[in-house]
């Protein structure tokens, strides 16, 4: 039998890799007639960001490393580039989540915000320093502008479906001892 601290995280994890392999198959599917009009969301990445930001003790750094590498394997992405960019991003925001807990949400919204658009600027120029053509900056921007946007939509949507709230303070400090 799982104890309950290991069963929430493989229930967490298991929601996680379930709700990313959906946005994955819709991202995948071939929607569009054959024009690329305005660049959508990276819908992931925000759900990634928000479950790091709530549940931390759910989400491990190896599964997000993985499924972005998947991610980046099936969307015909430079191998590894945006896996890790999310991994240092994620992480950082995970060390920080403890100070960042107690912020009204237009603070962590600013501070993701910033997170994403350091990513999408560090993708840029490691293109650039291996000579691979980067997306054309207006798409970049246009894609950044809307995942920005699409953020709190998705921290509402994941709080309403699947119940991921953040952890109190009381929680991570029992967290903390049961370690």
């Amino acid at each position: 039998m799982i104890e309950a601290p290991g069963r929430q995280l493989v229930i967490g994890t298991a929601l996680f890799l379930l709700c990313m392999g959906a946005l994955l198959f819709v991202r995948l599917l071939p929607l569009s007639a054959g024009l690329t009009g305005w660049p959508g969301p990276d819908l992931g990445l925000c759900l990634t960001f928000a479950w790091v930001l709530r549940r931390p003790d759910q989400l491990a750094a190896p599964v997000i490393a993985l499924v972005f590498l998947a991610e980046d394997v099936l969307l015909l992405r430079p191998l590894g580039l945006w896996a890790v960019l999310v991994l240092l991003g994620t992480e950082a925001a995970r060390l920080r989540e403890g100070r960042w807990r107690d912020q009204p949400f237009m603070v962590e919204w600013l501070r993701v915000a910033i997170l994403i658009g350091a990513m999408m600027l560090g993708y840029r120029v490691v293109l650039l320093l291996f000579l691979m053509q980067p997306p054309p900056l207006g798409q970049v921007m246009l894609q950044l502008i809307a995942t920005v946007t699409a953020y709190p939509l998705v921290v509402f949507v994941a709080r309403w479906l699947i119940g991921l709230r953040r952890i109190t303070a009381t929680e991570a400090e029992m967290m903390r001892y049961s370690r």
